[in-house]
């Protein structure tokens, strides 16, 4: 993964797409912070799925200042958002769709034997192993939720 980052980056230079640039230099940024954050507990650095809880958490940050553009009448910004989330989400693996999280959350539920809310956590930590970068963990928990009676 962090080889795709970096060839992306490189091509990014030879493309002068400033965007993309800046936009993988953040990832990178934050990818080598988490890695600092990894020595000081004695591992050597982020794994793939590491990478991939980052990048799933710079969408969400995206997703999140964009509205707050947008209801600030910033069309803008909010573009800019939008852009920088789609270059983030190329590096990410496909999203499921809702049917698709549908099924993976009613396969969940019963793998579990969940039958109530309190048994939410086993299967939001199925969910999470399983469809790391796939599934918005929001969306999905509101579905276990309505599945398990909430």
């Amino acid at each position: 993964m962090r080889t795709k980052i970096t060839e992306n980056m490189k091509q990014a230079m030879k493309d002068k797409d400033s965007r993309r640039l800046s936009t993988v230099r953040l990832i990178n940024a934050a990818i080598q912070e988490r890695d600092i954050a990894l020595r000081g507990k004695g591992k050597d650095k982020a794994d793939d799925e590491e990478v991939l809880d980052i990048l799933t958490k710079m969408v969400k940050q995206r997703e999140e200042s964009s509205k707050m553009y947008r209801e600030g009448n910033r069309p803008e910004l909010e573009a800019q958002e939008l852009e920088e989330m789609d270059i983030i989400r190329e590096f990410l693996p496909t999203q499921l769709t809702p049917e698709e999280s549908e099924a993976a959350v009613s396969e969940a539920i019963s793998e579990t034997g969940a039958e109530s809310l309190r048994d939410m956590g086993k299967v939001m930590g199925i969910l999470k192993e399983r469809y790391r970068g796939q599934l918005d963990m929001g969306v999905v928990g509101g579905l276990v939720k309505g599945k398990l009676g909430g």
